[in-house]
């Protein structure tokens, strides 16, 4: 059902597209932002969420995110090209170019705390430092996308809704510690929306680029995979682990995340 559920969408998408892979990416990135920003509309009903509750959230973006990576992107790309080596190369510099945005981009984890040029420590605002901080994470979701959609629409489509459907918790990541700083309700739900407009931008910049070089898609599918793992692997799970007291609900959380992701990849099979 949720297969002809997906076909019936991408046929849709097509034909409101006039086959124009653009307007498709267009129209997926717009559902990943709106997502974002329906989590982000959270800070207006309150400013406070439990502990437990963002270690969930980000557990389980971390659990879809393990899962796109390889069964939407990494293993894609290696079946494309027929090859491991050019989606071999294109993780690794997915790996360099997180690696460079992370450490020459001033950021700052709500549990890590601040990363980037000490120099830029106390030019920012806490805020700004926290919004950069989902925004890196958003890219490669959003690059994720664009990329997946040029390989294969179905690919691309279901990789949106599950990319989607944990942007919701991590708008609510977002939102409810930038409103409990600030006190107020209608900048973080901006700050929300504006990291999910972040993201936007890259499922066009990836379907953009891919779609003119399209010889070079094994390598674009394995960049998004690797800068996805290595958001993942360095920036989330020790983060939602360093705690130690929620240590069931974030493995509940990444495990709930990583079947969700399965399944609706599963629907391709």
């Amino acid at each position: 059902m949720l297969e002809n559920f997906i076909t019936s969408i991408s046929d849709y998408l097509l034909v409101l597209s006039k086959g124009n892979i653009m307007m498709v990416a267009f129209y997926a990135g717009f559902f990943v932002a709106l997502m974002t920003t329906l989590g982000s509309l959270l800070a207006v009903f309150s400013n406070k969420m439990p502990y437990w509750g963002v270690d969930f959230s980000l557990s389980f973006a971390a659990g879809v995110m393990i899962v796109a990576s390889f069964a939407s992107l990494i293993l894609p790309g290696i079946e494309y090209s027929g090859r491991f080596l050019s989606v071999g190369i294109g993780i690794l510099l997915g790996v360099a170019l997180i690696y460079a945005i992370d450490k020459f981009v001033p950021h700052e984890h709500l549990v890590r705390g601040y990363e980037g040029p000490e120099e830029l420590r106390d030019k920012l605002r806490v805020v700004w430092l926290i919004v950069l901080a989902v925004i890196i994470h958003n890219l490669p979701e959003g690059l994720a996308v664009g990329t997946s959609l040029v390989f294969d629409i179905k690919t691309g489509l279901v990789t949106a809704i599950a990319i989607g459907i944990q942007d919701f918790p991590e708008g609510v990541v977002v939102s409810l510690p930038l409103a409990a700083l600030q006190r107020k309700k209608l900048r973080p739900i901006l700050m929300g929306a504006l990291s999910g407009v972040a993201e936007w931008v890259m499922v066009l910049v990836g379907a953009f680029f891919f779609s003119i070089f399209h010889g070079l898609l094994p390598y674009g599918l394995g960049l998004a995979g690797g800068a996805m793992l290595y958001v993942t692997v360095k920036e989330m799970i020790p983060e939602i682990y360093k705690n130690e007291k929620n240590e069931l609900i974030v493995t509940a959380g990444f495990f709930l995340g990583f079947y969700v992701m399965l399944f609706l990849d599963s629907m391709l099979g």
